[in-house]
């Protein structure tokens, strides 16, 4: 929750000190008469806080938040309840709820029993009390005889039973940029995947046309609830064996509560296991109805067991229901199955509580936190209340110790018989491979709590974020379990029939706290009577806390965090997005559901998608290879704990903190992910030097051949001269090397010497070959070539000389060295001088 502003001189003066206390709270010493209305602004429609479509209709400056003892200004929306802070125009998140998630709200008038104030005529003070659906008690103080308080109240009624449906915000805002794509195509592509058939997806020409009845070895899915003829609150889809005719369902349908049949919800790709639900049987007072139709379904969930010839699987038949209630459904035509009329099957009882117990329970856990959390709806704290014993101050140590100190409350024990029906239908599935069918008595509460929960168990891929929502979407949505009755949203199929439970209470003293008494002081008007007339009950709320109960104890097996929960159940009361509005699937659609309003899942997909896996619904310690099975936890580890994160962040708003190791973890594993891009980096920058690095070598390498090779050629060449230089000199003839290369070749004739100068001819690898020069001189005329009485015309100046003699040695020398030169020269070829 966003930190409180610090109080101004003006609104400090409204706060009341411990020592003006006189035992009636800290109620009846605000100084209302200090407000000053004037400094308040009249312009709110530009508010950046406001949403799409959202329109301010009702304003009142000078209001208390009592909570906090803050002054503000409440406005009234098309949607919600705002309150904003004095001067700053900063939204208090405590003193701001959606229309939809309020419970119930009380007129309450504190007589306020100070000296002070006892000649004061604007006493009784004005107060409104709303009691949200998400935990919190929020009280308004208003200034007396202004007629603030009748005026937010008529346009509390106003927005909250609309002459029209379609004026409820879910309608007005429209789909946006949340539309919602059709969750029937959803729906059958998660059945396509519990078949095996992934590859499979589902299109509106496939909805349309009835094509969409795939099957494999042992189960189909059936087109008979198209036009939801067969049941009204079941999707339009729905997967069951496949020995079983259509016909045989029609008749099944009829023998239980509601023609909720037995279907398949699960399935197990491996073992052929199924997890299945329905309603109670119509077995009547005397237990002696039955169906052959219907144990012929029931009995088709015990299918062989792989590996094992003949051998079939055992079938549980689970009942939600304490033993008794469910006889008692006997005298309304209910009851539960008998084992003798369902082969290989063992019926089991699990004692869940019905939805009055729930509701009645969760009231009364609101009220504990209330009283004794941090701060409290009067205003004061549980160390002022209670003289300095404050049950640790409000931590959730100390007051989740142990469950007796949440009083008569009951709520986490009815936590823990969930948790531990769940864990052991699980372990039937997972360690004996039978098979399971859970109803209740409709077969839409404690049994699809108890399906989709075990499914969660024994799912990984529930444990995912995509998961999740087809886990809701299924056994939730589809399933119909009747959102509008439970969660008390208005029901948008009986045109805005819908009314908020008021109470008045117009002469009575407040006390110190909403749902207390004390002494001296008058109780408030008993809120148990605003259910009488509904059947709101916090079921799935109940669920969700569930799931966070075992996220605690699997830690590292869930791809989404608490928080996500929290902003989901946040999301689901407000009423903003339509997914969760009537109660079946059927109507959803006759309302057009998915086409006029938005989507939740489209806008917490969007709110990740900023953020990556470091966003705040991302599970930090989330490893999918270390959890890629069932989860089975131990009776002893089912031992629930208080969800910090939802029941206490308005009560104990310091205790959700708590998860600063997580917010750490979630850091350090941002900082992690750009640590690893810069490895990566530098790897892909190592990789490249390490491949120049190669080419380099490779360059060096082939340098080094070809240093080697013109060495080799330079001792071959140093050899062939030594060769040719004794050739010739055998001739009569002196040949010079100088270092550059060049060769004089000294011929005698008698007194007189001639010399000539070989050129040298480099080759092709820039090295010299002797016997390529002296070939190339041997190729011309010898004389004109070498002797030095030759004219450049050619001719000769002596042509009397014994130059023929000459030639003749010369073209023998040519003759000899071309056999010469094909031979190979090696170090031992010639013998040492």
């Amino acid at each position: 929750m966003t930190a409180l502003r610090p109080l101004s001189g003006r609104s400090r003066s409204l706060r009341c000190s411990s020592e003006k206390m006189e035992g009636t709270g800290s109620w009846d010493v605000l100084e209302w008469t200090k407000l000053d209305s004037a400094s308040w602004s009249g312009s709110y429609s530009n508010l950046d806080c406001l949403l799409e479509s959202e329109r301010i209709i009702f304003e009142a400056c000078g209001v208390i938040l009592i909570n906090t003892d803050e002054a503000g200004t409440l406005l009234l929306s098309n949607f919600r309840i705002l309150f904003l802070s004095e001067g700053t125009r900063k939204l208090i998140p405590l003193g701001t709820i959606p229309f939809v998630a309020i419970e119930k709200f009380n007129k309450l008038a504190l007589k306020v029993q100070s000296n002070k104030y006892h000649n004061n005529e604007n006493a009784p003070t004005r107060l409104l009390q709303v009691t949200g659906k998400d935990m919190r008690i929020v009280v308004y103080g208003f200034r007396p005889g202004t007629k603030q308080r009748r005026s937010v109240v008529d346009a509390l009624l106003r927005c909250n039973k609309p002459e029209r449906v379609w004026d409820l915000y879910a309608f007005t805002c429209g789909p946006s940029k949340f539309g919602n794509t059709n969750p029937k195509e959803r729906l059958l592509n998660e059945y396509f995947r519990l078949l095996g058939k992934s590859s499979q997806r589902a299109s509106m020409n496939m909805i349309k046309d009835g094509t969409f009845t795939l099957s494999n070895d042992l189960w189909r899915i059936t087109n008979l609830n198209s036009n939801y003829d067969l049941c009204q609150s079941y999707p339009f889809a729905l997967m069951v064996p496949k020995s079983i005719s259509d016909e045989e369902l029609i008749q099944t349908s009829t023998f239980r509560a509601r023609c909720r049949l037995p279907v398949i919800s699960w399935c197990h790709p491996g073992s052929g296991a199924v997890i299945a639900r329905s309603s109670q049987p119509l077995v009547g007072l005397m237990m002696n109805m039955r169906s052959t139709s219907d144990e012929k379904l029931v009995t088709s969930f015990c299918t062989q067991l792989a590996g094992h010839k003949g051998a079939r699987r055992k079938l549980y038949i689970v009942d939600a229901r304490p033993r008794k209630n469910a006889l008692a459904n006997g005298a309304k035509g209910g009851g539960s199955e008998s084992s003798s009329n369902y082969l290989q099957s063992e019926i089991v009882f699990l004692g869940i509580d019905n939805i009055h117990a729930m509701r009645e329970s969760f009231s009364r856990l609101r009220d504990y936190l209330d009283m004794h959390g941090t701060t409290s709806s009067d205003g004061t704290s549980s160390f002022l209340r209670h003289g300095g014993w404050t049950w640790g101050g409000g931590n959730l140590s100390s007051m989740s110790a142990s469950v007796s100190l949440l009083g008569d409350s009951g709520w986490l024990s009815h936590i823990q018989s969930i948790l531990a029906g769940v864990a052991w239908i699980a372990a039937r599935v997972a360690m004996e491979s039978a098979s399971v069918l859970v109803h209740c008595s409709d077969g839409w509460d404690r049994t699809t709590q108890l399906v989709s929960l075990a499914c969660l168990l024994l799912d990984p891929y529930y444990r995912t974020f995509s998961g999740f929502q087809a886990l809701v979407e299924k056994d939730w949505l589809a399933f119909g379990h009747p959102f509008s009755d439970r969660v008390g949203m208005p029901n948008v199929s009986e045109s805005g029939n819908f009314e908020l439970p008021i109470q008045s209470s117009s002469a009575r003293s407040f006390p110190s706290s909403p749902v207390r008494q004390s002494p001296g002081s008058a109780a408030a008007q008993s809120s148990s009577s605003s259910y009488g007339l509904n059947n709101y009950s916090p079921i799935f709320l109940q669920w969700l806390d569930c799931v966070s109960q075992l996220m605690r104890m699997y830690p590292s097996a869930f791809e989404y965090s608490p928080t996500f929960l929290v902003d989901f159940t946040d999301c689901l009361l407000s009423g903003r997005f339509g997914n969760f509005l009537c109660n079946s699937e059927k109507e959803r659609q006759q309302c057009g559901i998915s086409e006029t309003c938005g989507c939740l899942w489209a806008y917490l997909a969007d709110l990740r998608s900023s953020g990556g896996t470091s966003h705040v619904h991302c599970n930090p310690f989330y490893d999918p290879s270390r959890y890629d099975g069932p989860l089975l936890p131990p009776a002893a580890a089912l031992a629930p704990t208080l969800w910090p994160q939802f029941h206490l962040r308005w009560a104990c708003p310091v205790e959700p903190n708590a998860t600063e190791t997580e917010d750490q973890c979630r850091a350090m594993t941002a900082k992690y992910s750009e640590m690893k891009k810069e490895k990566e980096e530098a790897e892909r920058k190592v990789d490249e030097l390490s491949s120049a690095v190669e080419s380099l070598s490779e360059e060096l390498l082939n340098e080094r051949d070809i240093s080697h090779a013109a060495r080799e050629s330079a001792k071959r060449a140093t050899k062939e001269r030594a060769v040719i230089s004794r050739a010739v000199q055998s001739l009569g003839c002196k040949v010079k090397f100088t270092k550059n290369g060049d060769c004089t070749v000294e011929v005698e004739d008698g007194p007189r010497k001639c010399s000539h100068s070989i050129p040298q001819k480099p080759s092709e690898d820039n090295t010299t070959d002797v016997s390529e020069c002296i070939s190339s001189v041997t190729e011309q005329n010898v004389c004109e070539a070498l002797c030095p009485l030759s004219t450049r015309e050619g001719m000769c100046r002596r042509p009397d000389a014994g130059c023929a003699q000459i030639g003749s040695q010369f073209l023998g020398l040519k003759t000899n060295f071309e056999a010469f030169d094909n031979l190979c020269v090696y170090d031992s070829y010639f013998t040492a001088e």
